[in-house]
């Protein structure tokens, strides 16, 4: 997994639109890179709707959010359409960005070991270097966690 401080690698996927969206067309705003693991599941869910909810905030702020997932395009279309979110989500079917940042591994859960991907966020600095690594998500208030862990004032 990337650190903090370490120049975040460039990237290209389609959103849920079937645009190309690449890290570098962010270059002078800051990033809110989130890898969360399925569409319509409760977590991710929870976690999508919390930080659609301050959306408006992170933007006044100079913030950009975007989700990735290896979800298809079209699951990221009906995702996005049930729930009214109002960022890019980019499917990422290959695994080439999850990969890129390291956020695929083992996970137990219930006393089970799998491999699959690790929800964390990455926040992205103007210059593209990673500011914040947010490994223990919670997804319910994850918008709040960001806004603590980055000290922005006003929220």
């Amino acid at each position: 997994m990337l650190n903090e401080q370490t120049p975040a690698p460039d990237f290209e996927g389609l959103n849920q639109n079937g645009e190309t969206i690449s890290l570098s067309q962010f270059r002078g705003k800051k990033v809110i890179l989130y890898f969360y693991p399925r569409d319509n599941t409760p977590g991710c869910t929870a976690e999508a709707c919390s930080l659609n909810d301050k959306n408006g905030y992170f933007l006044s702020k100079g913030y950009v959010i975007i989700g990735v997932s290896a979800d298809s395009v079209e699951s990221h279309k009906k995702f996005q359409e049930k729930y009214k979110l109002t960022f890019n989500l980019i499917s990422d079917p290959e695994r080439r960005i999850i990969n890129l940042f390291g956020v695929w591994g083992e996970k137990k859960l219930y006393g089970k070991t799998s491999f699959g991907l690790l929800r964390t966020t990455f926040i992205i600095n103007e210059e593209g270097v990673i500011e914040k690594v947010i490994k223990k998500v919670d997804t319910k208030i994850h918008a709040d966690q960001i806004i603590k862990a980055l000290k922005i004032e006003g929220a």
